[in-house]
């Protein structure tokens, strides 16, 4: 396995951090696959357009209209002229497997294949006695907990779901995680508690096969803290983690079993800015700003004493680091509330020339507010949902010339007779619901957004459902 880390990474801290450290702008010095796919970034024009506009409603794919839910008739997103979707895994709703759909629905990727069948892992974001604990044999952690993952299987030939099942168990608040290239999903817990030996502890990550159930079995050298998102590298194995906590930092799990699967047993490091220990990367920056970056040693990736991060006392500071993914020799991941505003920022780390890169920043909330999973699509834009207080909540596209824009809207509203009509197309939703469905929902968040072919998969937290979206993809970045 080829390792990008240093050889003195094993002292501790890396020999690099001791190097002059510097900043630059994205052009004509970034690697080449960040500045391919945002090189006009460092233009000056395009960074002004999207650090101080407001962008017309989905200036890519034209405005938002209210649309129809193929499955249940109802009302529940807006999207632009062209595109479709249907709902499906309300919370309650009886899975294949005979159990209801846990609530919560929170980080998910489509991560296996089989013929024309797509395979997604969907965490569920929950906490002891917050809904109905779903029981997997053989991939239960901790009986006392009800956080953990279901699968779905989506059927392209028929553009319809026909599968769902619960496929890990016994975990706190599987908030998000990322997609692996043996086929399975990362889930990772967003918690942390003082470590108890004579206990069962938690904020780890576990694996999730696409087309079967977890064994349950955390990935302990992995780290334990409050677990966001990973992005694996699909040329090495390795893991990079967010962390959702302030101060937090980006984490490297050096995976023994490379990309064939993930093996307990490795090192953990946190990135460092080369010359300036305990760089404050929440701050804010112009747009294509780059840093040299660096890796120490995670002495203590278990953190039995204190938090991990204190155990790499070099580590940059990112500020609540959430989503993250891998595409094409790039690492993107999210500060939900970094940024001179407080509203966000987007990076991108290049493993390779080990630099970061601020793709983005928010100048304010009515632009992009507290941005948290993400996605990269085939086309190489970037999609971002949405967990600030806009009402409603919405899901925002970057495109590679660094212009953001709407592309969705939750309008999910629901009447008693609305309930009822979901309960008729997926029975057991209203039986099984864990609090009263009724209400306005459309403050909550979108999460776990991930494409596939022609399609956008994507959940709303509460009150808890997964939706399929299609449509002409080919009019803009996504």
């Amino acid at each position: 396995m080829t390792i990008d880390f240093p050889a003195s990474a094993h002292d501790g801290m890396t020999q690099g951090v001791s190097r002059f450290g510097r900043r630059r702008l994205l052009a004509g010095t970034a690697s080449g696959a960040v500045a391919a796919a945002f090189a006009s970034l460092a233009r000056p024009s395009a960074a002004s357009a999207a650090s101080t506009e407001r962008r017309d409603p989905s200036a890519d794919y034209g405005l938002l209209r209210p649309a129809v839910d193929e499955a249940t008739g109802l009302t529940l997103l807006a999207l632009p002229e062209g595109f479709t979707y249907h709902s499906y895994g309300w919370t309650g709703q009886i899975m294949t497997d005979g159990q209801p759909t846990p609530t919560d629905h929170d980080g998910m990727a489509v991560v296996d294949k089989r013929g024309g069948k797509l395979a997604l892992v969907r965490n569920h974001e929950l906490t002891a006695g917050e809904s109905t604990q779903s029981l997997v044999e053989g991939g239960m952690y901790d009986m006392a907990e009800f956080g953990g993952t279901t699968n779905l299987v989506f059927d392209r030939r028929s553009g319809r779901f026909t599968q769902d099942w619960a496929s890990l168990g016994g975990c706190i608040r599987n908030c998000a995680g990322g997609p692996t290239p043996w086929r399975s999903w990362l889930s990772c817990e967003e918690t942390f508690e003082d470590y108890d030996a004579q206990a069962l502890n938690h904020g780890y990550i576990f694996d999730v096969p696409g087309f079967g159930t977890s064994n349950g079995t955390p990935i302990r050298a992995a780290g334990r803290f409050s677990h966001e998102a990973v992005a694996v590298d699909t040329r090495t194995g390795i893991v990079y983690e967010t962390e959702d906590d302030n101060p937090s930092a980006l984490y490297a799990y050096e995976n023994p079993g490379g990309r064939r699967c993930i093996v307990d047993g490795g090192e953990l490091y946190a990135m460092v800015v080369v010359g300036s220990p305990r760089f404050d990367l929440s701050a804010g920056f112009e747009t294509g700003t780059t840093f040299d970056i660096d890796w120490q040693l995670v002495a203590d990736p278990e953190a039995k004493e204190g938090r991990a991060i204190d155990s790499a006392p070099d580590a940059a500071i990112i500020s609540r680091g959430e989503g993250a993914w891998y595409d094409r020799g790039t690492v993107y991941f999210v500060s939900t509330d970094g940024g001179a505003a407080g509203a966000g920022q987007i990076w991108a780390l290049d493993p390779r020339e080990k630099t970061v890169t601020l793709l983005f920043e928010s100048p304010g909330t009515d632009v992009m507010d507290a941005p948290d999973n993400i996605a990269v699509s085939r086309r190489g834009g970037i999609l971002l949902c949405e967990d600030g207080g806009s009402d409603p909540k919405r899901l925002i596209g970057l495109t590679p010339g660094g212009a953001a824009f709407d592309f969705a809207e939750n309008l999910i509203d629901l009447a008693p007779g609305d309930v009822d009509r979901i309960d008729a197309v997926y029975p057991g939703t209203k039986a099984n619901f864990w609090d009263e469905p009724v209400g306005v929902y459309s403050d909550q968040e979108w999460c776990g957004a991930t494409f596939a072919y022609d399609w956008l998969f994507v959940n709303v937290q509460s009150p808890g459902v997964t939706f399929a979206i299609t449509g002409p993809w080919e009019r803009g970045a996504l």
